[in-house]
């Protein structure tokens, strides 16, 4: 992310993905918070690089989230395994917290016309990686 502002960034998950964003994200100086309901999953954050908070927690309750200071955020990633909880908490974010930018990932392209309709921008591993795959069988590019 080549913002010059210093962003207040809420993480839901912390798994591979969601600990390798939030320790990406907070040693570029933006404010990150981490949410997961397994105190374990914190282990995957960094001492030299993660200086944000953790919150342990459902991040579809809403006492996680208000504990997570989600009105006052900038972004929020729901970076979950679970796809559902994902676009269900950035829905809550967007419409209950006004999140400027929610952002999930989601392994079912046929949910992106769902994160298209509630204003929620998506990220789908699973197209991404088709379409490389498919642009190499065509000879176009090596993967």
């Amino acid at each position: 992310m080549a913002q010059a502002k210093n962003l207040y960034i809420v993480v839901i998950g912390c798994g591979r993905l969601g600990s390798f964003l939030a320790n990406r994200l907070s040693s570029e100086g933006h404010s990150v918070v981490v949410i997961d309901v397994n105190s374990n999953a914190f282990d995957a954050l960094t001492v030299d690089q993660f200086s944000g908070f953790r919150v342990e927690g459902d991040a579809t309750e809403l006492s996680i989230l208000k504990q997570a200071k989600t009105d006052k955020a900038d972004v929020v990633i729901g970076a979950t395994h679970d796809e559902n909880v994902n676009i269900m908490v950035a829905q809550i974010t967007k419409n209950r917290f006004n999140v400027p930018k929610v952002l999930v990932r989601i392994l079912d392209p046929n949910k992106e016309s769902l994160c298209d309709a509630i204003g929620v921008e998506c990220v789908c591993p699973t197209r991404i990686t088709a379409e490389k795959m498919i642009t190499a069988l065509n000879g176009n590019q090596t993967v």
